[in-house]
């Protein structure tokens, strides 16, 4: 029997493997998670706007770029095929690109159940025929006749996309409604079901509505920090709708932080405490492994003090 294989601690890598995404800061690559939300909150206009953006290398949400676009799968089992062809159209209005030179493939079953192993081979030789980049299921509901309450009926449903995922080097986005009145859980928590959902996800992103306009986009990553939270509207665009990032009522100041030093420095600053990495990241919107070295470098030189619970800036 072989053994198990070791190292010692002080050769463990200092700083983690560059993240990879699909989508910059919204999807990482090669990520099963999870769309979800309440019912009309936009998890549809979501999930169509990354099949857009993949399909096309455009950014989503005119914002998070697409580091390698490719062909995208979609299976919207609970809209008929003339209103995803309208909202297509509505977020390639906003994208500034053609529906007709993009390459989404729209699975036109009736029906597919991931609870039969005669459908889930159907999707997997779909799958294998056409290698997606990224592959959308709407909704999760349509999608199967089990208790989505009970985990040993949920988990081998997510097993197989999971298993899908790393035989086909696939994205999979699975959108899931909400719980009812929960917007005062804690967005994966909130999710309607078994507590699977919310533990199976690489990358997740969760819509609640603020109001009647504004719906508030949160990102969760497994192995990434977050992004702060983003406020969305859906808007016009040639007849139909599309999502897109509500702009801050002033725009920032000529003489914002440019430089990552720069943005440290001022996120430091902002702040009365020490700033744990996670934090910073996200308030820099820079890679871990970037803010791993200026890190390094000012405190080097002095400029950044690192302390048990964070960093700051020198007194």
């Amino acid at each position: 029997m072989s053994r198990l294989p070791v190292q010692l601690a002080c050769h463990l890598a200092e700083c983690p493997e560059q993240q990879r995404w699909l989508v910059d800061a919204l999807w990482s690559e090669q990520a099963v998670g999870i769309i979800g939300g309440e019912p009309k909150c936009g998890k549809s206009f979501l999930a169509l706007d990354l099949a857009v953006a993949v399909a096309a290398g455009s950014r989503c949400l005119r914002r998070f770029a697409v580091q390698h676009p490719g062909r995208v799968l979609l299976y919207p089992a609970e809209d008929a095929p003339h209103i995803v062809r309208r909202r297509l159209d509505g977020i390639c209005a906003a994208a500034g690109v053609r529906l007709d030179q993009l390459d989404i493939q729209v699975i036109t079953a009736p029906s597919l159940r991931l609870d039969l192993d005669a459908d889930r081979s159907r999707l997997e030789e779909t799958v294998a025929r056409l290698k997606p980049r990224l592959l959308i299921l709407d909704p999760f509901v349509r999608l199967h006749r089990i208790d989505e309450n009970a985990s040993g009926e949920v988990a081998p449903l997510l097993a197989f996309l999971r298993d899908l995922q790393r035989r086909h080097a696939v994205s999979v986005v699975l959108v899931h409604h909400a719980r009812k009145a929960a917007a005062a859980l804690r967005a994966g928590q909130a999710l309607r079901g078994s507590s699977e959902f919310h533990a199976w996800g690489d990358s997740n992103l969760y819509l609640r509505r603020d109001g009647d306009h504004r719906i508030i986009l949160t990102v969760e990553h497994r192995a990434a920090a977050a992004i702060p939270n983003l406020p969305l509207a859906l808007t016009q665009h040639d007849k139909a709708l599309a999502l897109a990032p509500i702009q801050p009522d002033h725009p920032p100041a000529h003489d914002a932080p440019v430089s990552i030093d720069q943005r440290v420095t001022a996120a430091l600053a902002a702040s009365k405490e020490p700033q744990p990495f996670a934090e910073l990241r996200a308030a820099c919107h820079v890679r871990a492994t970037t803010l791993y070295q200026r890190l390094a470098a000012m405190t080097a030189d002095g400029r950044v003090l690192k302390q048990a619970n964070g960093y700051c800036l020198p007194a």
